[in-house]
């Protein structure tokens, strides 16, 4: 297992939950959910800074069947963005029923999930990171692919 922190990135429409690891690569936390716009990728870079991480993580939105949707391309394109504006690493990871184990988290501890939406997107970012830790600890590659971004971006 490498050692360094990694920070997930939950990419919904209107806002992008963020969640971090700690160095050891054992625990993914919740950070922060940033409004999706002007400077999100900005802010997001902050925190990547901030924390000295070595890599960002982007949950990759593919249907139960494994196909792509609207939102895989959305993903996709914003991963490509944050790819374009560092030299980190950005490593896209499949995160099917990421949002909906969010949601299911939130209702089981008592939390009304509509007042709660910007929270689930930073437990569905935590959920991405944490699946990312697991499979590279299980299996010792990291895991996903990384995203290389476009050139003239």
């Amino acid at each position: 297992m490498r050692v360094g922190v990694r920070l997930g990135v939950d990419v919904g429409k209107v806002r992008i939950g963020l969640a971090r690891s700690d160095p050891y690569g054992m625990l993914a936390t919740p950070v922060m959910t940033v409004p999706r716009g002007d400077g999100d990728v900005r802010i997001i870079l902050e925190h990547a800074a901030e924390l000295d991480a070595i890599e960002v993580i982007v949950g990759l939105p593919l249907a139960l069947s494994g196909t792509e949707t609207a939102s895989t391309q959305d993903a996709r394109a914003f991963a490509n963005r944050i790819a374009s504006a560092t030299p980190l690493p950005v490593r896209m990871v499949d995160e099917r029923l990421s949002t909906v184990s969010a949601q299911r988290a939130m209702q089981a501890s008592g939390r009304n999930t509509k007042r709660s939406r910007p929270v689930i997107d930073q437990v569905a970012a935590v959920i991405i990171l944490q699946h990312a830790l697991d499979v590279e600890r299980s299996g010792g590659n990291p895991p996903g692919a990384v995203v290389e971004p476009d050139e003239g971006q």
